[in-house]
């Protein structure tokens, strides 16, 4: 309690979590912060093993105490008294599906003289959090709190600082989580500046919760905290795409940053498409303008920028892959987003894929009956840009330039589908787009074997910077990086 008083505006004192009967007046006498009582049972998340009577009995004692708030559910609120300084905060818990009704719940806490409404129940995507970021965000009889368990809960604790949430809830610090995923009151001080929210601040959206959308979601904000930007990173796992949309508008969002791997899920939510976009049926960026949203692809011009810079330190020539062989292996939108870049440079193109990734039997939709496809997806990726088809049995008779890997499932290895890690060897240029901004087994290999590497983390620092510019209209500072965690550091992003 004393480490958290140093940390948080409150404390919650959970009785269950205690291996010994506490003297609460004790705990809380002259504790400097308020404090909020709860003893839950295991049907709403707590850890409560002994009897409902004794449970009640130790409530009853905490409501005596005076702390500044006890929560109850509302069928013991009615039954205990307590000190006219203590705020009632009526707890409604689902460990299963998110409350509907919420109005009535709202309406029956009233009734029981309640100051504050808490709603707690599963969040693990935006679906399930929506109704309780539509509860806040709406006027009520009373102020509510919520805690979403989950992922989405994040989000929920974000937006709630827009709308005047009496307060939020957050871990005192890593492997102190109430639930999995719980945010700690660190992330929420570091990375967020969660103090600083307000009715005005602007929301960019961040879908998914991998390390690239963390690292995406710590740069943007340090960026913005040194120009001086009421905006803020909000991360959103996405459930269910249809409803995304109407979703961000009510949000108030208009920018969204995602991953290559969720980009072609996206898209189809854009009115408008740049033509690497289009062309790639891929973006990684969403803008919302007057007309609708507008679909970028940023990730192959921040590929193609670092691989020329790299092939120009070798090159006196002012575009460095022209009349370069280059070998791009996959056939996925990654893939087609490459291509399209690549050719926009005037490189020689050839597009293979391993074995196991050339899908030639489609099935039918109705009987189920197979279909022999005409051609593989990377013989129709060579066709729609005008490059070469190389058989994947056939890549250590060449000896491209460059490779460019933009399939995730290319296996390494000596088997039919596998790439031998002998075709790596100078002079040749490598650069992985697959797994950003992590370095690939490729990209070590390439680079334990003496190849040129392209280090996905730049790749992915200029990916960062191209989209902040393109959200704010201001350069990244070149210090943002400087201020985030361990994780940048790690990768060699500075």
């Amino acid at each position: 309690m004393l480490n958290a008083s140093k940390q948080c505006d409150m404390v919650e004192l959970c009785l269950d979590k205690l291996v010994k009967e506490p003297n609460v007046p004790e705990l809380i006498r002259d504790f400097q912060k308020p404090v909020i009582v709860s003893c839950r049972r295991q049907e709403d998340g707590g850890q409560w093993a002994g009897s409902e009577e004794d449970r009640i009995d130790l409530l009853r004692q905490a409501c005596m105490a005076g702390p500044a708030y006890i929560e109850l559910e509302p069928e013991i609120a009615a039954k205990l008294p307590r000190l006219e300084d203590t705020k009632l905060v009526v707890g409604f818990t689902s460990l299963q599906t998110p409350l509907d009704q919420i109005d009535s719940l709202v309406s029956q806490a009233a009734k029981l003289n309640a100051d504050i409404v808490k709603l707690a129940w599963p969040t693990p995507t935006l679906d399930e959090a929506w109704p309780l970021l539509s509860a806040i965000s709406k006027k009520k009889k009373l102020p509510i709190v919520g805690m979403g368990l989950g992922r989405a809960g994040l989000t929920f604790s974000l937006v709630a600082c827009r709308y005047d949430s009496p307060w939020t809830y957050a871990a005192l610090e890593e492997g102190m989580e109430a639930f999995p995923g719980q945010v700690t009151v660190r992330e929420l001080d570091e990375t967020y500046d969660w103090r600083n929210i307000n009715s005005q601040t602007g929301l960019i959206g961040v879908l998914g919760f991998g390390l690239s959308q963390l690292m995406a979601v710590q740069v943007f904000n340090a960026g913005f905290r040194k120009l001086g930007m009421n905006a803020r990173c909000l991360p959103l796992e996405i459930g269910k795409f249809d409803k995304l949309a109407r979703m961000l508008d009510a949000l108030q969002i208009r920018a969204v940053f995602t991953s290559t791997a969720l980009g072609e899920h996206v898209l189809p939510l854009a009115e408008f498409s740049e033509e690497s976009a289009d062309v790639g049926q891929n973006t990684d960026l969403l803008l919302k303008k007057d007309k609708g949203w507008h679909a970028y692809n940023n990730v192959w011009r921040s590929a193609i920028k670092a691989l020329e810079r790299t092939l120009a330190e070798t090159t006196r020539s002012d575009h460095p892959l022209s009349g370069r062989d280059v070998l791009v292996y996959g056939s996925g939108r990654l893939a087609q987003s490459m291509v399209y870049g690549l050719q926009q440079r005037g490189a020689r193109i050839a597009v293979t894929c391993g074995a196991d990734a050339e899908e030639n039997v489609l099935f039918c939709a109705e009987c189920g009956a197979s279909m022999a496809r005409d051609i593989s997806g990377t013989q129709f990726l060579a066709q729609t840009f005008k490059a070469s088809y190389l058989p994947f049995e056939l890549i250590y008779q060449t000896s491209p330039e460059v490779a460019v890997f933009a399939d995730p499932g290319l296996q390494m290895g000596y088997g039919k589908s596998e790439l031998n890690p002998f075709f790596l060897r100078p002079p040749l240029t490598v650069i992985d787009v697959s797994t950003l901004p992590e370095e690939s087994n490729w990209i070590v290999e390439a680079r334990r074997r003496g190849c040129t590497v392209v280090e996905p983390a730049q790749v992915y620092a200029d990916q960062l910077a191209s989209q902040f510019k393109s959200i704010t209209g201001n350069d990244l500072p070149t210090d943002a990086i400087l201020t985030v965690p361990t994780e940048l550091h790690r990768l060699k992003l500075i």
